[in-house]
């Protein structure tokens, strides 16, 4: 069902204007492989212990994600540097977005810091701590 504000009913067209933390301006992803050995959680682990950097996995796998506002998103919502942003911009699609629902409602698993990540990592390998004996 289609969202109304303020009598507007709310469109792709009209959404970013609706969108008041402009939101998908806020992070950036980078998918990574899937972590399968105790060495590739140990470098997940050391990734999520540094500022706004978290872990999750979706449908599309694993992902690493990076909070950090665009320096180019201007204190109205609109993007500095539109006419020339990046192809990823251009190609970036709002038919379902954070304004919609936050992304964490599609994550299989999100890992916030490495006390979450560590806890995940003793569940997974019983072993998990023999390995730095």
């Amino acid at each position: 069902m289609a969202k109304t504000i303020n009598g507007i009913k709310v469109t792709s067209e009209n959404k970013c204007s609706f969108c008041t933390g402009s939101i998908c301006c806020t992070y950036v992803t980078q998918h990574i492989d899937t972590p399968r050995s105790k060495e590739d959680f140990r470098q997940l682990l050391w990734q999520v212990s540094h500022n706004n950097v978290k872990i999750y996995k979706d449908d599309d796998g694993w992902t690493l994600l990076v909070e950090g506002t665009c320096q180019h998103l201007q204190v109205n919502g609109d993007c500095g540097i539109y006419e020339v942003r990046p192809e990823i911009c251009r190609e970036h699609t709002n038919e379902y977005c954070e304004f919609d629902a936050p992304s964490e409602d599609g994550f299989e698993l999100y890992f916030e810091n490495y006390f979450d990540l560590l806890k995940y990592c003793k569940k997974r390998f019983k072993s998990w701590d023999k390995a730095f004996a």
